[in-house]
């Protein structure tokens, strides 16, 4: 008799598992449409089941799918139609197959040699989208797990490419409307809070170039270091779209690193409309996307694009000795030297498959519907006396 692995399940039992989760995960779909917008509250009793530790037998897989299941009920239903708050991620289907594919496979993409087709398949969808957003030849990116470290990993560049090891004196400049995990990866780079300069805004929530030349000209006289500007291709607040040709001409005349927050409006840019207002962002030395935004895929799934890869790999290229004998031929790119990340799980496929299988223009398609579903929104409610409507959106914030 061959010796049976507690961790390992046979065929018949994965079969069995996969089955009841597809069951699970269809019923679960299906239901989205008359789903409501917010879970009922967690009662004590379930509360106290989740937070058992495991116990040192096995238990039924069912049970602890059901377990799962009634989990998952309690929690705001961003993929249901009666959620309007925020700007949620869908997570379509085929992106979650993705998963279960790339999951269970398991392989290690943070060096290229040791997984080329996948990391092809990863940076495929990274070439396109430099391609979409008209970058030069040189242009690359990352796959992360989100805007936050996709944001850190831009400003750390910018910090490297335009201050050098001693930064103490760079100064950023931010509005109010700035996401706040700009904030947060300044301070995770090393910047103190007194180093980010809040620039006014227009009367449309978007930066006042004026007021950032003025904060520019002044740091510059008191011996400081303007480095980079942080333009918005969609405030989380607004909606707002940045001036973004004039923000690229002024990061151009002040010498500074021109970082476009594209993380909520960045693939708009798939649509003519969006091409319109993202005017400008072809500029920009460095671009954050959040495609578990514009691209309905799962959370965790952000990308950072980079007009030169070099300056994303100057500040975290690293060799150890135990990759001695591991060869280079320059086609690929070693993801671990493109960010903060060693270990990563390969976020390609969630990305890849979605997007061929279902083709592009699916995707242009359902963006093209949300613009026009909120100017329908806004068209409506500005009719109603009762209601005050501040602006007409830029994108899809009502």
């Amino acid at each position: 008799q061959p010796l049976r692995y507690p961790l390992e399940p046979d065929r018949d039992e994965m079969l069995a598992m996969l089955r009841s989760a597809e069951d699970t995960v269809v019923d679960f779909v299906e239901g989205l449409p008359k789903a409501p917008s917010m879970g009922p509250t967690l009662a004590d009793p379930l509360r106290a089941d989740l937070l058992a530790p495991p116990a040192e037998e096995p238990k039924e897989f069912a049970g602890l799918l059901e377990r799962w299941r009634r989990a998952a009920a309690h929690a705001v239903e961003t993929a249901g139609p009666s959620y309007l708050a925020y700007i949620p991620g869908g997570g379509v289907f085929t992106a979650a197959l993705a998963e279960l594919l790339a999951q269970s496979f398991n392989r290690y993409t943070g060096v290229s040699a040791l997984a080329p087709g996948l990391v092809a398949i990863e940076h495929g969808v990274l070439r396109w989208l430099c391609d979409v957003f008209r970058l030069p030849e040189d242009a690359s990116g990352l796959v992360t797990t989100g805007g936050s470290l996709a944001t850190l990993s831009a400003l750390v560049a910018a910090r490297h490419d335009r201050l050098g090891a001693d930064f103490a004196d760079g100064t950023l400049y931010v509005t109010v409307h700035t996401h706040r995990c700009v904030a947060k990866a300044a301070r995770i780079a090393g910047f103190r809070d007194e180093q980010l300069r809040t620039v006014a805004t227009t009367p449309e929530r978007r930066m006042d170039l004026d007021d950032a030349a003025r904060l520019i000209a002044a740091d510059r006289a008191s011996g400081l270091r303007p480095f980079a500007v942080v333009g918005t291709a969609g405030t989380t607040d607004t909606g707002a779209v940045d001036d973004l040709v004039a923000l690229a001409r002024l990061a151009r005349r002040e010498e500074l690193w021109f970082h476009v927050d594209a993380a909520y409006g960045g693939f708009f840019q798939l649509t003519e409309r969006g091409r319109e207002r993202l005017a400008g962002i072809e500029a920009a030395d460095s671009i954050v996307l959040d495609p578990h935004k514009g691209l309905f895929l799962p959370y965790g799934t952000g990308v950072v694009l980079v007009r030169d890869e070099s300056t994303l790999r100057a500040p975290f290229a690293s060799r150890g000795q135990y990759l001695q004998d591991l060869g280079d031929d320059g086609q690929l790119p070693d993801y671990a030297d493109l960010g903060p990340e060693l270990t990563r799980e390969f976020r390609g496929l969630r990305l890849w498959l979605p997007l061929h299988l279902h083709g592009v223009a699916a995707f242009r398609q359902a963006l093209d519907e949300k613009l026009d579903l909120a100017a329908e929104a806004h068209d409506a409610l500005s009719a109603d006396p009762r209601i005050e409507v501040a602006w007409r959106p830029d994108l899809t914030v009502v």
